[in-house]
């Protein structure tokens, strides 16, 4: 359990250092000096995909369509958390019981495992109960958006063949949905790990099939969620309304790019009608949501919040150029990214 505890406090850390070497370059980018110009200049060219990426700097390049590849990692990861998650709080830190699950203990106390005796004290107190669930909530909420992300990147948008990103732009979007879902729930993530996996060895050594694991008390899965408190609820509340606003302004610029005039036109409708960038604005609500769900006591959440307010708020010159000498009635490119493209 101590050493359980020492991971646990190791993993947070370890995000929380990602998050901070990931936001403190944007923080210095944004610093108007002309002695960080280099910086900015590189960042930006990092962050350039499309048509704001130079020609001759299109060596390290993958195609712009590789955008799936973030959404599909995040879907399976995200789902991965979610059910160990969900399995190992309905196992452990049942909300409607004071006792734990009595065949998991019969299961733990005849041999089957060790994980119990190492989680009986923590999951039996209501803090740590609601500790453990909150989690599954807030990855619940987190695969709402990466499927319907997912869906957007193949059916709503549609990248030409020729568009490129760079490369470390890739990267970075492939880092980001590894390490926020895994913000999310690092409070129990240790501890889902090693009861996940002390429960595959039950299926491998013992023969028990995954019914037989898992059980069919169905509502028993959804019920504690119900009693969740007021901030989960409120969280849950923004992280919809903002989540709901990206949908509306993707399926904008969707139809937009369906055009294929060659030019950039002023998007309207929705949010556009406010700022330049909705979607962006929209994906900073979205994370609010989740801070706010997940109690806003959680540093490394806070942390992930922050990145990606920075990444959300950043304007790069060449993203500038596009609407640069059309009409613009809006709050000029309020929220358009350094890395020039939505997580």
């Amino acid at each position: 359990m101590e050493g359980d505890g020492r991971m646990e406090v190791g993993l947070a850390w370890l995000l929380r250092a990602a998050w901070i070497a990931g936001t403190l370059p944007i923080l210095v980018a944004s610093i108007p000096s002309s002695r960080l110009s280099p910086v900015h200049g590189v960042l930006s060219g990092f962050a350039s995909r499309g048509k704001t990426l130079q020609s001759s700097s299109q060596k390290l390049t993958v195609p712009q369509s590789f955008f799936s590849h973030f959404y599909l990692v995040a879907v399976v990861w995200t789902t991965i958390l979610l059910l160990a998650t969900w399995y190992y709080a309905y196992k452990m830190a049942p909300l409607d019981s004071v006792s734990l699950d009595y065949s998991t203990i019969a299961s733990h106390l005849t041999g089957g495992s060790h994980i119990l005796s190492l989680h009986k004290s923590r999951s039996t107190s209501a803090q740590h109960r609601y500790r453990v669930w909150r989690p599954v909530f807030l990855l619940l909420l987190m695969e709402l958006h990466v499927m319907r992300r997912l869906y957007e990147t193949l059916y709503v948008f549609n990248y030409s063949s020729s568009a490129r990103m760079h490369i470390f732009g890739y990267l970075t979007g492939l880092f980001f949905y590894i390490a926020a879902p895994l913000s999310l729930c690092t409070c129990c993530a240790v501890e889902v790990f090693n009861f996940t996996a002390d429960q595959v060895a039950e299926i491998n050594v013992e023969g028990r099939d995954l019914l037989s694991i898992t059980g069919s008390d169905w509502w028993g899965y959804v019920k504690p969620i119900t009693k969740l408190g007021w901030f989960e609820w409120i969280g849950a509340a923004i992280f919809i309304w903002g989540w709901v606003h990206q949908c509306r302004c993707h399926a904008i610029l969707g139809s937009i790019r369906k055009e294929r005039t060659g030019e950039y036109r002023i998007p309207h409708g929705d949010w556009f009608e406010l700022v330049s960038s909705p979607h962006y604005l929209a994906e900073m609500v979205i994370y609010a949501g989740l801070l706010v769900a997940s109690g806003a006591a959680d540093f490394t959440i806070w942390l992930l919040f922050v990145f990606v307010v920075f990444i959300s708020s950043s304007t790069p010159q060449s993203i500038l150029l596009r609407y640069i000498n059309q009409p613009h009635p809006h709050i000029l490119l309020l929220f358009e990214p350094i890395l020039g493209f939505t997580w």
